[in-house]
């Protein structure tokens, strides 16, 4: 399966292969750490399977704003250093305390392991997925999740607060580029079937490449269109704008044409 991280202005940035039947939740941070367009992201958007507490830890430390999308995010418990503390209006929403002396005593295997990913030496994908095979056994990874525990109780903290309202949904965006690769994608309807590895990334690659360009040709006429309406002394919204994308491709013959001279 073909993992790729779209950005805000709807370019794939970054694109690996991982199986097909494993979670996507280790894989999350290896897109932004393999370039430099993934360090210069600040807000990582998810969809509900691609995070555990470890991810949030981890996304954290690296000095990203995790914000996945909750599945039954009402019934999602917080997780408080003193839970005896809470108002008794917030005593049904809490789950538990924070085991914070077993961070203080990891907190050195917590930078290293930070400092690993970071610098590149290896992917955040191995390290969180030796983690997530003993969450039990292994210190580390129990520190990590209680991290990850209070990074998740401060986003719903933050979205209670801040969002009366249904959030803007910043995934619609990530999930209307698979559409736009399948219409790309004409002889073997998305099913790639080189045997290796290299193969593989050079074909999703080229797709990734081929989107680029589609969305950056569209965005220059977009472009060229809102000009020429305000020069007409037209209307042009900007909060109309907005939800303009430039992953249309109606307008594109994407089969080309073939055309033979009359003789």
């Amino acid at each position: 399966m073909a993992y790729t991280h779209v950005s805000d202005q709807f370019g794939p940035f970054a694109t690996h292969t991982i199986p097909a039947t494993v979670s996507k939740a280790p894989y999350v941070l290896d897109g932004l750490l393999m370039n430099e367009a993934g360090r210069k992201i600040t807000e990582q958007c998810a969809d509900t399977g691609d995070f555990t507490d470890q991810v949030f830890a981890v996304t954290a430390l690296l000095s990203y704003w995790f914000i996945p999308r909750i599945r039954d995010l009402p019934s999602t418990r917080l997780h408080l250093f003193d839970p005896a503390a809470a108002p008794n209006e917030l005593r049904g929403l809490i789950g538990g305390k924070i085991r914070e002396g077993l961070i203080v005593q990891n907190w050195p295997s917590v930078l290293r392991s930070v400092a690993t990913m970071a610098t590149g030496v290896m992917a955040p994908s191995q390290l969180l997925k030796k983690f997530a095979a003993y969450p039990r056994q292994h210190e580390l990874a129990m520190a990590l999740r209680e991290i990850g525990r209070i990074e998740r109780t401060l986003l719903i903290i933050d979205w209670r607060c801040r969002y009366a309202a249904p959030r803007p949904d910043r995934l619609k965006q990530g999930r209307s580029a698979p559409c736009f690769k399948n219409a790309l994608r004409i002889g073997r309807q998305g099913e790639i079937r080189d045997r290796t590895a290299e193969g593989q990334h050079y074909r999703m690659a080229g797709i990734n490449l081929l989107v680029a360009i589609i969305i950056y040709w569209n965005t220059k006429h977009l472009g060229h269109a809102v000009s020429a309406r305000k020069r007409a002394g037209l209307d042009c919204a900007p909060e109309l704008l907005s939800h303009i994308s430039p992953l249309g491709w109606a307008h594109i013959l994407l089969t080309g044409e073939y055309r033979w001279k009359n003789r």
